[in-house]
C-alpha cells in the first residue's frame, strides 16, 4: 500500500469514505454483518496475490498476519497474546469449550431463554453427550434491571451449577449485560463464566481479564467489520489446564511442525498438547479471513472502542425519540450501562415488521428484524447529521 493509500485508510468517526462501494444511505445493520472497508478489501488481495505468486511460501506472509491478529485480538480483549486462540467464528469457539470442559455427569449448566441459538445449541449438545442438566433463565430479569436479573441468577447458582453461558449484549434486544457481576457471582459460588460476546467486541469495550470471565468466543463479520470465516476464543490461562480438548488436532500439540522444515526425524505423534488457549487451533485456517479481521481491527483499535460507543449511542439518542413519535416501544436500556450500539424496537400496533423492514430498504436505510423487533444498529462510519431525517422519512413511508 502506497503512503496515499495509507493516509487515505485513516478511519473518522462519522466518515465512510473508507466504503465507497456501500449502497445503502444509512446502513444500520452491523449488528448483522457489516461491509468490508477498502484497508479489507486491500488486505485479502494482497495476500491471495502473494500466494498467486508464490504458493506455499506465501504462508511466511500468512503467518506474520496471524502473529498481528493476535497481538491485536489481546489488546481488544485486554489479554495477554497467548490467552487467545485464532478461530473461524463464535460457534467454534462455543463449541471448543461446550465440547472439552471437564464435565462430570449431573452437572448443571445455566442458560438463559432468548439468547441467540449459537450459545444455545452446542451446549445442548454437551449435556446430551455428558449427561448434564440444562437450566434456562428468563432475560426479562435483566430487561426489567440488573438487579432483579442478578438475584435470579444468585438463586440459580445456589441450587448449583458449574457454568453459565450468557451474551455479552443480547442480540434482539441489544441489552448489555452486567458481565463483572455476573463473573463475580459465578466465581463466589463456584461456578464458570462463558460470554458469548460477537455483539459487543469492536462496539462496547469488553476486558475479560478486568470482568472476570473465565472464556469468551467472537466473530469477525459483525462490529469487528472483518468478514466471515475468522474468530476469537479467550481462554484464562488458570482453566487451560483443566480443559480436555476434544477440538485438538495436529497444530495443537507442542512443536507442530518442525517435522515440515528441519528434515528427517521430527515426525512424532507423542508430543504434548500446548496449554494455551491456542490448542484450539487444530489445523488449517482461513488465512484471507484473518487477513481482513486484522485490517479492520487496526482501524477500531485506533479509534478506541469507548469512542465508537459514545458515537453510536449518540446517533441513537437522536433516533430513539423519532421511533417513538411514530409509536415504536423501544426497548433500549434505560441505564446507560445497559446500553449497546443497538437500538431494538416493537413496531406500532398493527404493523408487520417485515413490511417495515423492506419499506426502509426500499428508502436506502437497512434495518434488522430478529424475532419481530426492529434492530437499528449504527457504527463508526454512520453520521446522524447526514442520516437521520433521511431514516426519519423512510419511516414515514414504511409506516
Amino acid at each position: 500500500m502506497s503512503e496515499i493509500e495509507r493516509t487515505a485508510a485513516v478511519a473518522r468517526l462519522g466518515d465512510r469514505g473508507l466504503f465507497p462501494d456501500l449502497g445503502p444511505a444509512a446502513y444500520l445493520n452491523h449488528a448483522g454483518a457489516s461491509p468490508p472497508s477498502l484497508p479489507v478489501g486491500r488486505a485479502v488481495t494482497e495476500l491471495l496475490a502473494a500466494y498467486a505468486a508464490s504458493g506455499a511460501r506465501a504462508v511466511a506472509t500468512a503467518l506474520a498476519v496471524r502473529a498481528r491478529l493476535r497481538e491485536k485480538l489481546g489488546r481488544l480483549l485486554g489479554v495477554r497474546p497467548a490467552d487467545v486462540a485464532l478461530t473461524s467464528g463464535t460457534t467454534h469457539g462455543v463449541q471448543a469449550i461446550a465440547l472439552s470442559f471437564p464435565w462430570r455427569r449431573g452437572d448443571r449448566v445455566v442458560l438463559f431463554d432468548g439468547e441467540f441459538p449459537a450459545n444455545v445449541t452446542p451446549w445442548q449438545r454437551a449435556a446430551e453427550l455428558f449427561g448434564l442438566e440444562i437450566a434456562f433463565l428468563p432475560l426479562s430479569l435483566f430487561e426489567q434491571s440488573a438487579g432483579a436479573g442478578l438475584g435470579e441468577l444468585e438463586a440459580a447458582l445456589r441450587r448449583g451449577a458449574r457454568l453459565v453461558a450468557v451474551s455479552a449484549v443480547q442480540f434482539r434486544t441489544g441489552l448489555a449485560m452486567p458481565i463483572a457481576e455476573m463473573a463475580a457471582l459465578c466465581a463466589r459460588h463456584g461456578a464458570e463464566l462463558f460470554v458469548d460476546a460477537i455483539q459487543a467486541l469492536g462496539a462496547v469495550p469488553f476486558d475479560a481479564a478486568g470482568l472476570g470471565v473465565d472464556y469468551a468466543a467472537g466473530g469477525g463479520h459483525k462490529w469487528l467489520m472483518g468478514v466471515e470465516g475468522a474468530g476469537v476464543l479467550y481462554v484464562r490461562p488458570e482453566r487451560v489446564n483443566a480443559l480436555r480438548p476434544a477440538l485438538a488436532g495436529w497444530l495443537s500439540h507442542a512443536d507442530p511442525v518442525s517435522f515440515l522444515t528441519e528434515g528427517g526425524g521430527h515426525l512424532r505423534y507423542d508430543r504434548p498438547i500446548r496449554h494455551e488457549a491456542s490448542l484450539f487451533e487444530a489445523g488449517s485456517a482461513g488465512t484471507l479471513a484473518q487477513a481482513a479481521l486484522d485490517a479492520s481491527l487496526g482501524l477500531l483499535l485506533d479509534l478506541g472502542i469507548p469512542a465508537i460507543h459514545a458515537h453510536a449511542n449518540r446517533y441513537l439518542d437522536r433516533l430513539e425519540p423519532i421511533l417513538q413519535s411514530r409509536g415504536f416501544s423501544s426497548l433500549r436500556s434505560r441505564d446507560p450501562a445497559g446500553r449497546s450500539c443497538i437500538l431494538s424496537a416493537a413496531p406500532p400496533p398493527g404493523h408487520d415488521p417485515r413490511r417495515i423492514r423492506e419499506g426502509l430498504a426500499r428508502a436506502g436505510v437497512v434495518v434488522a428484524i430478529p424475532d419481530g423487533l426492529v434492530r437499528f444498529a449504527p457504527h463508526w462510519p454512520n453520521d446522524a447529521d447526514r442520516e437521520i431525517e433521511r431514516v426519519a422519512a423512510a419511516l414515514d413511508a414504511a409506516l
